[in-house]
């Protein structure tokens, strides 16, 4: 896979021109939701005269990352003209830059396309490392391909328009950038101050947990080794994830990356040694930020259940990316159903349910 390019944008407009200019595409198109298409296209087309595109919309949301979504956006580039010379630039959260990086990367074998995320969550994880897919069959991601986007431009000023819901999303990813990396970005990211956002001092640690995602995903494009580093708090996270949609109740994925890393501390602390203090400032950032996923005692079959559909899983056995401290991972880790629902209570008591 080849390395991709992510540019921090100094100015969107001209670095978008630079990047579509080094090849000759025969059309542009470009990819929104509902949300981007009113809030963001407009931003856009300040920045970059781009008469000559066709625009393709989705609905929002997470619902809308299935199979018939991507058929639409393959029937669309089918019908409006798209070649294999032509640019599908992705303009959108994570729900847009994995499912048209996913329809760019198999329309005609594979088309270019650029990632411009446009929240705090598809800034810091999904529109860079490659990863694309679709929801399918009740399961997160279940369905994709690993395919770089030509480049992704991260323009931080899209996160003046988001609401706290989907700011918090993304510094959970932030916040495991940090534990698995240093003990001063962790604890730099604690420290934040989220109620009175500095927008400068945000850009700068966007780049920074940018840089924590890149250097791994370089060492290890297709997730053999340490790039499962960066599903720490994903295992049990995706598991929440699933339920809350089944029982249609759906919650931001960063939400339950949160919960997800409540319980993957803990099991950390279990097997692997890591700090309770440590454990007990992280889980306090998440309990006063996030609040609480609610599930009883009859949901932990079902989510041991989904648990065991992780794509990181071997023969059925449960594979965990756990820490015995900030920035020491330790990887292929394992635990039996009894230890899994052990964490569910402690899950259930920390959180106050």
């Amino acid at each position: 896979m080849n390395k991709q390019e992510v540019i921090l944008c100094q100015q969107l407009g001209s670095d978008l021109t630079g990047v579509i200019g080094r090849k000759n595409y025969d059309k542009v198109f470009i990819l929104t939701d509902q949300h981007t298409h009113d809030l963001c296209m407009p931003v856009l087309n300040r920045a970059n005269n781009l008469q000559q595109t066709t625009e393709i919309t989705i609905g929002a949301e997470d619902v809308h990352k299935n199979l018939d979504t991507l058929a639409s956006v393959w029937m669309a580039l089918s019908t409006q003209g798209a070649s294999r010379h032509s640019l599908l630039i992705n303009l959108g959260g994570g729900m847009v830059t994995d499912l048209g990086g996913f329809a760019a990367s198999t329309f005609k074998r594979g088309i270019d396309y650029i990632n411009i995320p446009t929240t705090l969550l598809s800034m810091v994880d999904a529109s860079v490392g490659g990863k694309t897919g679709i929801n399918f069959n009740g399961l997160k991601n279940e369905v994709g391909v690993f395919s770089p986007a030509v480049s992704v431009l991260i323009e931080t000023e899209f996160l003046r328009t988001l609401d706290a819901h989907n700011f918090f999303s993304g510094y959970a990813e932030m916040l495991k950038h940090g534990l698995i990396s240093t003990d001063r970005h962790w604890s730099e990211l604690l420290a934040f101050d989220t109620e009175c956002i500095d927008y400068g001092r945000l850009k700068e640690l966007v780049g920074q947990s940018v840089q924590v995602k890149e250097d791994i995903v370089e060492q290890d494009p297709h997730e053999h080794g340490i790039r499962k580093a960066l599903n720490l708090g994903h295992t049990i996270g995706h598991a929440f994830e699933s339920l809350a949609l089944a029982e249609d109740r759906p919650v931001l994925h960063g939400y339950a990356v949160a919960w997800g890393l409540v319980c993957e501390l803990y099991l950390s602390h279990l097997k692997c040694g890591f700090p309770k203090e440590k454990m007990q400032q992280s889980i306090h950032f998440i309990r006063q930020n996030y609040g609480a996923f609610h599930f009883e005692c009859p949901h932990y079959d079902r989510l041991y259940e989904l648990m065991k559909h992780d794509k990181k899983n071997m023969a059925g056995i449960i594979n965990f990316t756990l820490l015995s401290d900030v920035g020491h991972i330790c990887l292929n880790q394992t635990a039996d159903k009894g230890v899994i629902f052990e964490v569910f209570d402690f899950y259930r008591e920390c959180m106050g349910l």
